[in-house]
């Protein structure tokens, strides 16, 4: 049995029956001092009783095999230091980027697993530098941008952006299950596709991800066979059912989350411009409404939910059914002539990129969360509680990696750790 490895994440080996999953999980856990001697012995004796005949029962449980079987289960690195792949673009069959960047596109979760599948049965290679004829990224978080069908290749830190977190338990095939280890992006980071769950207990499901050598689909332990407790549930913001929404006209529908926020791009933003301006929000657009999402979207659509009565994260700045209905229909409050609140005082100095990492806590980090509320990110918190909490946590670099994007910056310059420029612009007036 060939064990599967790869870069982002080293899982155990495909064999579904308990016994080879005690056994993986023992020699995982079991500490050796040179992991290539281990193997090389285990290869060594293997050899020596293929040579002689031999291959006993002796020989078998000197080698660590599991019982039962005539061959040993070869001894993992728990945590091997493995490379990681940035955000870009998507490639085409020439190997340049592509120059398509379009807004989230909807898609059913049939259509994410059929397109899931279609790797899995090209067996697509693994490599963190190659692209597919399709132009994603032939890693696991290339896998996933594939069949959620993003615009771009993302990587395990950004694509918590493109879905909404969702409990465990109301996992569907389509979904993913994301382990993104900030302090090291390069130990055990990974993500792979939910298919379904086996039997009733929930305890395992059918996991679709991009591994070495290539693309598979198997039973695997939840979440993973390892850093289990870590992954978080994520669906889709753009994933929409096969028949759409029935009882709303063309004209009133809403058209989904998906279509707003950073990155969007389409007519309907345009439109919620216009809606906006109509409403009292000419002041927020020097230049008109336009199909590309804007800062001005945002502040124009916050005044509108402030001016209902909204607070916190019903006024975040981004339009969902009751203020698109609101709107599109002519009825609440206009945005008044002028708009109270935001900071009109010089920014607060930055106090130092050290002060915003895994493990630090202080006065700094709660001023931050309480900004990224102010300007309208406080989706990205679970509860008030912990956006104002004063230790970092992967809820802080969640939202101020997508303050970041909503900049227009992307790569390093969008990795969720506050720097200068993030900070002046998050406190600058507006």
């Amino acid at each position: 049995m060939d064990v599967p490895v790869f870069e982002e994440y080293e899982p155990a080996g495909d064999c579904d029956c308990a016994g080879c999953a005690q056994q993986r999980r023992g020699l995982a856990a079991r500490p050796h001092p040179s992991a290539h001697g281990c193997r090389r012995a285990l290869v060594l004796v293997t050899a020596a009783g293929v040579m002689f005949g031999g291959g006993g029962a002796g020989t078998a449980a000197a080698a660590g095999s599991v019982p039962g079987t005539e061959r040993a289960a070869p001894v993992l690195d728990p945590e091997p230091s493995t490379e990681q792949g940035a955000a870009g673009p998507l490639h085409g069959p020439s190997g340049q980027p592509d120059i398509d960047q379009s807004a989230l596109r909807r898609s059913t979760r049939a259509q994410i697993i059929k397109r899931a599948k279609k790797w899995v049965r090209a067996e697509v290679p693994y490599s963190m530098s190659k692209y597919w004829t399709d132009g994603y990224r032939q890693d696991c978080s290339g896998y996933v941008s594939m069949a959620w069908n993003l615009a771009t290749n993302e990587w395990t830190g950004s694509l918590a952006e493109f879905g909404d977190r969702i409990p465990r338990e109301d996992l569907r095939p389509g979904d993913i299950l994301l382990f993104h280890n900030p302090a090291d992006p390069t130990k055990g980071s990974h993500v792979t596709i939910f298919g379904g769950w086996t039997d009733y207990t929930h305890t395992s499901y059918v996991a679709y991800e991009q591994t070495k050598p290539h693309t598979r689909m198997q039973a695997t332990p939840m979440a993973y066979w390892n850093h289990s407790a870590r992954y978080v549930a994520y669906r889709y913001k753009g994933v929409v059912t096969s028949a759409g929404r029935r009882g709303e006209s063309s004209v009133t529908r809403y058209p989904g989350t998906a279509l707003f926020g950073p990155g969007a791009a389409n007519k309907h933003v345009t439109r919620l411009g216009e809606l906006l301006m109509a409403r009292g929000g000419k002041r927020f657009y020097a230049k008109g409404a336009g199909p590309r999402w804007s800062d001005a979207d945002r502040r124009a659509t916050r005044a509108f939910q402030l001016a209902q009565g909204w607070r916190s994260a019903e006024a975040d700045g981004l339009p969902g059914p009751d203020t698109w209905q609101l709107l599109v229909k002519g009825k609440g409050k206009d945005i008044p002539a002028a708009v109270t609140g935001g900071s009109t005082a010089q920014p607060p100095g930055f106090p130092g990129r050290d002060h915003f990492r895994p493990g630090r806590a202080g006065d700094h980090i709660t001023r931050l969360g309480r900004q990224l509320v102010e300007r309208g990110y406080g989706r990205y918190y679970t509860s008030a509680r912990s956006a104002l909490s004063a230790r970092w946590s992967e809820e802080d670099r969640l939202a101020v990696q997508a303050f970041q994007r909503a900049q227009g910056w992307r790569g390093r310059a969008a990795d969720g750790y506050p720097g200068p420029e993030t900070w002046r612009r998050l406190f600058a007036a507006r």
